[in-house]
């Protein structure tokens, strides 16, 4: 039997709103006191989901957002709109950033020094994202394209690509504010007289933050709860050696004790329902594919270049073959840290992954699950 397709599997979720999106410029009001704005991207993920949310601090009425959107002129003449639009004649009060990535920090910078206010985030992605926008860290330049050729990439075309773009990271992210206010895990932030508590994910970006309200059952889930596509989990250059899949995994099971009525504000798509669903979905989802991967380190040594085809059935261009990259890298050390292939470096220096022959009776899935990794491999 065929697995079900992206439609099937969107279909057993529920989107309250419709096909309803906010217009340019505009909101739409997704629950009291949170206001919907989306906008453009220049990449294949086309658009951002951003959020306002209704506050008052230390006596100010005012708005939080929470996401920026990438550095970008067409960004901010968007965001003026929404001054113009959207605020009620209140200022902004703060800026909450869910995660390190350009598209929901690149303009935190501008927005607080606009409004005079402080940029709230937890303190691993804001060092990553100060070190990211002054220097080259996992997204481009000579240390991504010698750790690309080490999983497989051998195109010298797509190697030079990559060393030509050491500015990837600055250029969407010119400047992160000079302080914060750091969130952390289990932390509640009162927001408009209303408890927002901060659930930590990992795997995605180093130290990403959710924010849930129980009275209004929302969760603003950022990147790591999409209703249609599966969040990027990636390896990265900077930490060659991570197991960000177990850890994004791991992460997932943080979101089950919410109630399955939960409304899921996501970074990319539509609001939807079904938060249980969805969990399962991509568990099933990475559990075939480290199935597939487990039986190709079984037929014959694999590279992350070599697992490029398996995992994404489409062609790519060079900036999604790099997430691609890191992605097929993330799988093979899921299975690697999980003790079920081996890691060998070849002649030409690159890492290749082989398993032993399937016993005769096993199950094409035993042994891959979403539970802890065994130790590190040695």
């Amino acid at each position: 039997m065929n697995p079900p397709s992206r439609e099937q599997l969107e279909a057993r979720l529920h989107y309250p709103l419709g096909n309803a999106l906010p217009e340019t410029g505009h909101t739409l009001t997704v629950a009291p006191g949170v206001k919907w704005i989306r906008m453009a991207l220049p990449f294949a993920l086309d658009h951002i989901n951003l959020w306002l949310l209704r506050d008052a601090l230390d006596g100010v009425e005012g708005w939080t957002v929470v996401d920026c959107c990438i550095s970008r002129d067409e960004a901010k003449a968007q965001w003026e709109q929404i001054f113009a639009n959207e605020l009620e004649g209140l200022p902004i009060l703060r800026v909450i950033v869910t995660h390190m990535h350009p598209d929901h920090i690149g303009l935190a910078h501008w927005l607080c020094e606009r409004w005079e206010c402080m940029l709230w985030i937890s303190a691993t992605d804001y060092n990553s994202a100060r070190i990211g926008s002054q220097s080259t860290t996992g997204f481009g330049g000579a240390s991504a394209a010698d750790f690309f050729a080490s999983h497989g990439m051998t195109d010298p075309d797509s190697l030079e690509k990559i060393r030509g773009r050491a500015s990837y990271y600055p250029g969407m992210v010119p400047a992160v504010p000079p302080r914060y206010r750091r969130l952390m895990d289990g932390q509640t932030v009162s927001i408009g007289g209303r408890g927002w508590r901060c659930i930590s994910g990992h795997g995605h970006a180093p130290e990403h933050i959710a924010l849930y309200n129980d009275e209004l059952q929302v969760l603003i889930s950022g990147d790591m709860v999409l209703p249609r596509i599966s969040t990027n989990v990636s390896v990265y250059d900077i930490e060659p050696e991570a197991d960000a899949l177990t850890l994004f995994l791991d992460s997932l099971d943080k979101y089950l004790p919410l109630p399955e009525t939960t409304l899921v504000l996501p970074s990319h798509g539509k609001p939807f329902t079904g938060l249980h669903e969805r969990i399962q979905q991509l568990k099933d989802h990475h559990a075939e594919r480290l199935a597939e991967l487990l039986d190709a380190c079984r037929e014959q040594p694999t590279s992350g270049a070599d697992a490029i085809p398996l995992l994404f059935q489409r062609a790519l261009d060079l900036h999604q073959t790099t997430f691609a990259m890191g992605e097929a890298v993330a799988h093979l050390h899921r299975l690697w840290f999980g003790g079920q292939v081996r890691r060998e470096r070849d002649a030409e220096g690159i890492y290749r992954f082989l398993a032993p022959p399937a016993p005769p009776s096993a199950s094409p899935l035993r042994g891959i699950t979403s539970g802890p990794a065994k130790p590190v491999p040695r």
